[in-house]
């Protein structure tokens, strides 16, 4: 599976909480006035077969899977995605920018519930196929600030049900946000961190700022 489109793949990663969805819109408007077509989707779902997994994985008990059958269901869905709509989407000419990609399952099924880094690497490789952003944002959030937005989120009535993983412990927590902070550290050249507790706009800045200089000058 190529990865080599003139369109650009960004993901959105972090934890619970952290501004992700609203600086996918920010960016989406901003590349659209720019003159470019854009894509927004989510993981999991963004596909039709994926959607469906979605709610196997985000509704229902913290303890409904294990984690081995979590992240099998991550990566099914993942594949659905890829085949259905971002490769056709880059294909075409529009950016895809993704709300959570194969990051999200090293820090949530890795580091948060024990899945090793070579299994989660090899089902990658299969589900992939060497496919990989072409730049990944991080918004870092403290755990608490974090759960607290994403539950006066739930009170307004936004994404009632899918609360399954804000529901796990702060332990679980407080793992993927190291999970997150490492894998940058690993891709330096890929990942970028911003501080998900500074004021929105300043997110964007430094966000927008990013993409005219690696993408857009």
């Amino acid at each position: 599976m190529s990865s080599t489109f003139a369109a650009k793949f960004i993901t959105f990663e972090g934890g619970e909480g952290a501004g992700k969805t609203t600086q996918i819109k920010r960016l989406s408007a901003y590349l659209v006035g720019s003159g470019q077509a854009v894509l927004e989707t989510r993981e999991p779902g963004g596909s039709a077969g994926a959607e469906e997994i979605r709610k196997l994985l985000v509704e229902g008990a913290p303890d409904r899977w294990d984690a081995e059958t979590e992240s099998l269901l991550h990566f099914a869905a993942r594949r659905d995605h890829l085949v259905k709509t971002i490769v056709p989407a880059l294909e075409a000419g529009n950016w895809v920018l993704c709300d959570r990609f194969a990051d999200s399952t090293i820090a949530y099924q890795g580091y948060g519930h024990g899945v090793s880094r070579r299994a989660l690497d090899q089902l990658n490789d299969l589900v992939s196929q060497g496919f990989s952003p072409d730049l990944t944002f991080i918004l870092d959030l403290a755990v608490d600030a974090g759960l607290a937005r994403a539950s006066r989120r739930a009170r307004t009535g936004v994404a009632v049900q899918e609360d399954r993983y804000e529901r796990m412990d702060v332990v679980f927590h407080e793992r993927l946000r190291a999970g997150f902070r490492e894998i940058a550290a690993r891709e330096p050249q890929r990942c970028v961190v911003l501080d998900g507790g500074w004021d929105e706009d300043a997110v964007f800045a430094k966000i927008q700022s990013i993409i005219e200089e690696r993408f857009l000058s």
